[in-house]
């Protein structure tokens, strides 16, 4: 299907070319009309010419009849107005496709999605929520738009954190392991840390064990083999709850490239780009200085004789591009590493590993606030577990449902409650341009009106309520779509943007775009019920308000469910 934008612009770009091939129409939305043409002035000015009548020349060579209604204002600004019968054959063409005109890829690319990557042996926490909630959504997009999508759960599973704790462990006679639970390990990370910090004898056993752990020793592995099981089983269980896609096979930790690492070492210094600094060896990839103009160093293997993370990132790079064989890789990331990985994706290209083909993104995120606006944390000054605020989230979820007086059993209501909690922790974070922080608010966030998760998923519910109430299934084939009401009109255009929206939301890996729109059709929704009958309506009318809402469900749905977000049936 063309979309309604591509038909415009198309038509548009000729009437244009007959002045200056290639000229830009610079066509929008407008509040003025359906559409707004805003390139008259630019070319005007390249062609000595008054805009006014250059508009007028465009408009006289534009084909638009049977598409559009085209006004001239102000200076030479042409306003569009969509035909009904335009619509309505866009929005027939619409009906008809299960994918709302959404077209799958005719290149099918392979996208690897490095996202969530929390450490093992901690419970997530708030630190952990954007870079979930947003790789997810992306993967999500990505499959719906045709492509092979591998997931990478890159976690913290190696070096002294483990080995510290495998000592603790082994101190408290506990070596077995199999009886912690995440919490027990995460209070024994604390309790290791504070005794490597504080007594030298720890510290030294624990560095031995890093040795014994890094040559494979037996028992080493056995111990640290039981952590990491209970950590993943423990991650797949948040994942869940949350709705996440991830699973225990997308999880490829910093161990499964400790292997790799002495080969990046030496092909780096093969290809003459190793320099010794410190006693640390080093890659300065160029254009990459500190504020007195010195240049910086990955440093890719520390006087220690140690890896770090530049050493796993860049087998990791090698790893997804030779064996996996990505044409994209986005890194799901926080802002602060946006140097760091810089560096990584510079020194993988200047050897070779990186090729121009590959699309190779750190897709960066703001932080998560409290109402104060400061870094979100418990009462105590704790960061704050993710099981916390979900749980939080579903009893405030369930208190709203029951003054709501719903007709649901405590089963479904229970059910309901989860799902709409979800959506509102996803949904308050890919509803913000990810490049901002926002406030974790919960009483917004759960919140039925307003730019809300709940609040979407009540337009989805109020929709089918509809169909419901008609007591029988509605199965009109043929609808004449004649939208004589501004809302009817207004609404049809909502729904024909849709994969305007979404393509723009995939290309600029930006969700808050595609947010926008839906929250937008919501609105557009909310005005149409409010001026147009549906139920109570007769004949063709009724079945073109049916048809309105059947596609509205269906858009909603798949919107919500490409962000990661349930649809429920009622509310």
């Amino acid at each position: 299907m063309t979309s309604t934008y591509d038909t415009l612009s198309s038509r548009l770009q000729g009437a244009f070319d007959t002045l200056e091939a290639g000229a830009d129409p610079v066509l929008r939305t407008s509040d003025r009309s359906d559409y707004q043409a805003n390139g008259v002035m630019a070319l005007a000015k390249r062609l000595g010419r008054s805009p006014r009548d250059v508009a007028e020349e465009i408009v006289d060579h534009a084909e638009l009849s049977g598409i559009a209604t085209v006004e001239i204002a102000g200076p030479g600004f042409l306003n569009l107005t969509l035909s009904p019968e335009f619509l309505g054959k866009q929005l027939t063409t619409l009906r008809a496709d299960d994918r709302l005109g959404i077209e799958a890829a005719t290149t099918t690319k392979t996208v690897v999605i490095d996202y969530s990557a929390p450490n093992v042996a901690k419970e997530m926490h708030v630190g952990n929520l954007r870079s979930t909630v947003i790789g997810d959504a992306l993967a999500r997009m990505y499959r719906f738009a045709g492509h092979r999508v591998i997931a990478r759960n890159h976690v913290g599973d190696w070096g002294t954190p483990f080995a510290m704790l495998i000592e603790h462990l082994l101190d408290r006679e506990e070596g077995n392991g199999a009886t912690f639970s995440i919490g027990d390990l995460d209070g024994f990370y604390k309790e290791a840390r504070t005794k490597f910090d504080a007594d030298d004898s720890f510290k030294e056993r624990s560095r031995a064990r890093v040795v014994a752990l890094q040559s494979g020793d037996p028992e080493t592995l056995r111990l640290w083999r039981v952590i990491v099981d209970q950590s993943i089983a423990y991650l797949d269980l948040v994942y869940q709850d949350l709705g996440i896609t991830l699973t225990v096979n997308d999880v490829v930790g910093e161990s499964f490239y400790d292997s790799m690492l002495s080969d990046v070492v030496a092909d780096l210094s093969a290809a003459g780009l190793i320099v010794e600094s410190g006693g640390a060896l080093c890659v300065f990839p160029p254009g990459f200085t500190n504020r007195d103009g010195e240049a910086l160093p990955l440093i890719v293997r520390k006087s220690d004789e140690g890896f770090g993370y530049a050493a796993s990132d860049l087998a990791a790079v090698r790893d997804r591009v030779d064996n996996l064989h990505a044409d994209e890789m986005l890194y799901v990331v926080g802002v602060p590493q946006a140097q760091h990985f810089e560096m990584v994706f510079a020194v993988a290209r200047l050897a070779g590993w990186l090729p121009e083909r590959v699309r190779c993104e750190h897709v960066t995120f703001g932080n998560v606030l409290g109402p104060d606006r400061k870094m979100f944390k418990s009462r105590s000054g704790e960061t704050v577990k993710l099981a916390s605020l979900l749980n939080e989230a579903i009893e405030r979820a369930d208190a709203a449902l029951k003054e709501r007086n719903t007709d649901l059993d405590e089963t479904a209501r229970t059910k309901l409650a989860v799902e709409i909690a979800r959506a509102a922790i996803k949904y308050a974070d890919l509803s913000t341009d990810r490049h901002h922080d926002y406030i974790f608010d919960l009483d917004r966030m759960i919140a039925f009106e307003g730019d809300t998760g709940p609040y979407l998923q009540y337009a989805h519910a109020r929709l089918r309520s509809i169909f419901r109430r008609l007591g029988a299934p509605w199965e009109s084939t043929a609808v004449a779509f004649s939208l004589d009401t501004p809302q009817e009109h207004h609404l049809a255009l909502g729904l024909l943007a849709f994969p305007e929206a979404f393509e723009a939301a995939l290309a600029s890996l930006q969700p808050h775009r595609l947010c926008v729109y839906l929250f937008d059709l919501a609105q557009r929704l909310t005005a149409f019920y409010d001026a147009c009958p549906v139920l109570i309506s007769e004949g063709a009318l009724r079945d073109q308000r049916l048809a309105l809402c059947d596609l509205a469900e269906r858009t909603l749905s798949i919107g919500l469910s490409v962000l990661g977000i349930d649809a429920p049936e009622k509310m």
